[in-house]
């Protein structure tokens, strides 16, 4: 169990990470990391983690302050991610950050938020985009996201990420926690999936525009 009595411990290397992302979000209000449950891949949970203004806090969220860093999260996640870690992955193959969560998906909530895409048919592209539409877009719909697919090279899918995942800081987490998650154990031809978004010119980037 955490010592500190938090809900999520932050690593100090994960802490700094970021902390440098949300420094080079715009605007002048103080902002927090958003970590929620968008459902699941395969037996564990599947995250989202976003930038939101702390003052767009919701009263049941619950938050929480890890140094300079404050971070909210959702009255409904809050028992599945008790005593979970935040920190830097240590797989080559995945860097960045990794969620380490002891607590399991009940299968309950397993048949409510990910339901199986249905058999697949066609070529790699026809069902990358069939689990975009029956997976993946639903998961990130809550911040106003979507993820489109540019195309495919020899087993890599290259998507871009559309509306609140467009600019966003942590969409490279949403991006290989989620997305690339649900695209592997649906389709198992898909080696890497490489995010081809320009995001400089995203203009909505998420800030809880699903909670006001």
């Amino acid at each position: 169990m955490n010592e500190s009595g938090t809900i999520v411990t932050i690593s100090e290397e994960a802490l700094a990470a970021i902390i440098e992302m949300r420094d080079a979000e715009p605007g002048e209000d103080e902002f927090a990391l958003f970590i929620s449950i968008t459902g699941l891949n395969g037996p564990q949970f599947a995250y989202d983690l976003s930038f939101m203004p702390v003052s767009d806090k919701e009263d049941t969220d619950v938050l929480e302050r890890h140094g300079d860093m404050a971070v909210i999260i959702p009255a409904k996640d809050v028992e599945n991610l008790r005593d979970s870690t935040l920190a830097m992955s240590t797989n080559p193959d995945a860097p960045g950050l990794a969620m380490n969560n002891p607590n399991s998906p009940s299968p309950a909530v397993g048949a409510i938020t990910a339901p199986p895409p249905g058999e697949l048919t066609g070529p790699i592209a026809e069902q990358v985009e069939q689990v975009l539409v029956s997976q993946v877009n639903p998961a990130i719909a809550g911040h106003g996201g979507g993820a489109k697919l540019v195309s495919i090279d020899d087993g890599t899918v290259y998507l871009e990420l559309l509306g609140g995942c467009q600019g966003c800081g942590m969409a490279s987490v949403t991006l290989r926690q989620g997305i690339e998650k649900i695209l592997r154990d649906a389709i198992p031809e898909i080696t890497e999936v490489v995010d081809a978004t320009n995001h400089a010119a995203g203009s909505d980037p998420y800030y809880a525009a699903a909670k006001k």
